[in-house]
Formats: C-alpha cells, structure tokens, sequence
C-alpha cells in the first residue's frame, strides 16, 4: 500500500507521540510504501519518502497547528490509498490520538451555565476555536475512518467527549523492543559521566513539569544523600529544575541528560524508573524501562493509561497521589532497601513488556488500513 503518515516532529527525541509514529513506520516500511510529512524530522526510518512541509513559525502553536493541518492535506489529497494521521487534522482515514481531547478538558462534566460559560469562552479565543473545530473534524464519523486511541483510558475520554466516534474507535497500545545492547552497567554509566556506584533513580520525559519532576526532586530530598537521580528529555526546562534543586541542596545529586535519540544506554545505567506523571494517556517510558527490566514506580490508574494494565507490587509500584512527596520516597526507598522486590518488579515488568511488541501493533495498523481502503473503494 502506499501510505501517508502526518507527524508535525518525527523524530524519536520528539516525545511519546512521536516515538510511536517512528517505531510504527520502522515496521511498516519493509512491507508498504510510506511517505512521512513533517516540519521537523532527523529521518531516523531508512527507505522512507521525506516531505518537508513549511513551517512559517512555530508561535503562536494554534496557526501552525491549522497551518500544519492545511498543507498536509493539499500534499495528501490523492494518491495514497491510506492517510494516517498523528496530527490534530480533519483529513487522514486514521487518526491515532496520543492526549486527552481537547473537547473532554473543556466541556466533560460541565452542565448548564457551566457549560454555557465554557462555550462563550471558547468563542471569545481564535486559538481554542481553532483546536475545537480541528479536532470535531477529526473526531467526526465517516465509513472510511477510524480513530485509534492508544490505552483504554484514552478510549474511554474521547468517546465521553465524542460520543458518535465510538463505532469507530479501537485501541492500539504501543509496543517496545527488546534491549539488544551487551553494554554494561558500569560502562553505560561511564559512558554518561553518571556516578558508577550510587543507587541511580531514572526520570525520562519532555515535560518535566506534567510528568511530575517537582514531586520527584522533593521525594529525592527525603532520600539518603547517596541516592542519585538521572533525568533525560528536553532540555529547555534544565535551568528551572537546576534551579530547584539547587533550592533543595541536591545540585550533586541530580544529573540532566538532556533530549537523546537513544535512550539504550540509560535505561542500562539506572537501578529503577520513577513516573509520578500527573497526567499520561499511556507512558511509553514506563513499558521501555519494564522491556530492560528496570523496577518501576508510576502513577496509578487515575493519572496513568498502563497503569490500568499492571497490579500494584506485582509489575510495579503504583502512586495513588503523584503530588505527594512522602509517599513517593517510602515506595522508592521500598525498592531501595529490599533487593529481593525490587528483583521480583524486575523480572514480572520483563515478562509484561515481552507482550506488547510494535510488531503486534503493525499488524493491528495494517488490519485498519485494509479496513478503510476497502470501504473507500466500495
């Protein structure tokens, strides 16, 4: 099939989103004809057709996202039998959507003058009437569309906030790889200039701020000083947190990794993952860091999309309260004084990652394109 995959940033370094449109592609490439449309990409998927789409600026986000979702659509109008889109976008036969709606954040649970005071303000902003009316264009039903969510928790918000979508949605739930990597801990730590023999706590996120990094560096400061935290993602956020740290008399303690493309070396670096995340539709870091066998700490079902999938001290230790440092530090320092649990997270977060594999989640992409392929067509 020739496909078209619409990613603003594909590029693993992106984020979430991203790494899933990269890791889907890596997959689909060897058996389909894809062609990526982005503004920003590093090409990471050889054997792929690349299509610069102008960006005039990237601020204010809304115009480029409308922007964005106009030349897509110019550039993807014909001749492809399946446009699939990452993108909040009114065109693509499948659409995969990665966060909360927009309408479930806005209007879900509001009634009456609530409600109608939430409408007005809507009206009265050009940005959220563009995120609006782009994404009741996205959500809206069409024999030859379906939308993807990618955890039951997402799926069950956006049939909430668009309750004629729900004929058409289905879940895909990403998928990991295995580690390949014989790297070993010291020389994964060496390589990283992280100390090689502190206890060393993982944080891996874009957004340090909704992932939950200001309760982590107060629970850090709870913790015995030899206790070491290793955070990687954007770095834009690194002079606040430095910042905070320093406030919290952990600058020596807390080493920032900035963004990387390749996270292998790490997830082998670290003793444990910590995800006190306040809010994640499904936390791909967490089923990464379970695929090297790293005990994890995440927050529960309430703030988590996997966290519906794992039993608590079984695959992980689950946070009912991702704001509340105290119980952050007594389920790490749980893992930290009892070898033998954290042994057994290990090896249970192993097994479960070893049954989400991209390659299942292709196949379930392939079925969907073949679905609206033929409802177009008939």
């Amino acid at each position: 099939m020739r496909i078209a995959v619409i990613s603003r940033v594909f590029a693993k370094s992106g984020g979430g989103a991203e790494s899933y449109s990269v890791a889907l592609v890596q997959l689909l490439a060897a058996r389909h004809e894809i062609h990526v449309f982005a503004q920003e990409s590093n090409q990471p998927v050889s054997g792929v057709t690349y299509h610069r789409v102008f960006c005039l600026s990237r601020k204010p986000r809304w115009i480029n996202q409308l922007l964005f979702a106009i030349a897509t659509w110019w550039h993807t109008r014909t001749g492809f039998d399946v446009v699939h889109s990452h993108e909040n976008t009114w065109h693509g036969q499948i659409q995969t959507i990665h966060v909360r709606p927009t309408g479930y954040n806005l209007f879900h649970g509001r009634h009456g003058v609530r409600l109608w005071l939430r409408w007005v303000k809507v009206l009265l902003s050009p940005r959220l009437i563009t995120y609006v009316w782009l994404e009741g264009a996205r959500f809206r039903p069409a024999p030859a569309r379906r939308v993807v969510a990618t955890s039951d928790t997402l799926k069950d918000e956006c049939g909430l906030a668009y309750p004629a979508s729900r004929p058409w949605l289905s879940v895909v739930t990403p998928g990991t790889h295995l580690p390949q990597s014989t790297l070993t801990r010291a020389e994964a730590r060496h390589q990283l200039g992280l100390p090689l023999e502190a206890p060393l706590l993982l944080f891996v996120a874009n957004d340090y701020a909704r992932k939950g990094l200001d309760t982590l560096l107060q629970a850090l400061a709870k913790l015995p000083s030899e206790v070491h935290l290793a955070v990687a993602g954007n770095p834009a956020s690194i002079p606040r947190y430095r910042q905070l740290a320093e406030q919290l008399e952990l600058l020596g303690r807390v080493h920032f990794l900035g963004s990387r493309n390749d996270l292998s070396p790490v997830y082998l670096a670290a003793d444990g993952l910590v995800h006190p995340t306040l809010e994640d539709s499904f936390a791909m870091v967490v089923l990464e860091a379970m695929a090297y066998g790293l005990p994890v700490v995440v927050s529960g079902p309430a703030h988590c999309g996997i966290s519906r999938q794992l039993q608590d001290g079984v695959q992980a230790l689950l946070l009912r309260d991702p704001r509340d440092a105290d119980g952050l530090a007594g389920q790490i320092n749980s893992l930290l004084t009892n070898p033998a649990l954290a042994q057994q997270l290990g090896q249970q977060a192993r097994v479960f990652a070893q049954a989400h594999s991209w390659e299942s989640a292709a196949l379930q992409y392939e079925h969907l394109y073949q679905q609206v392929a033929s409802s177009a067509s008939s």
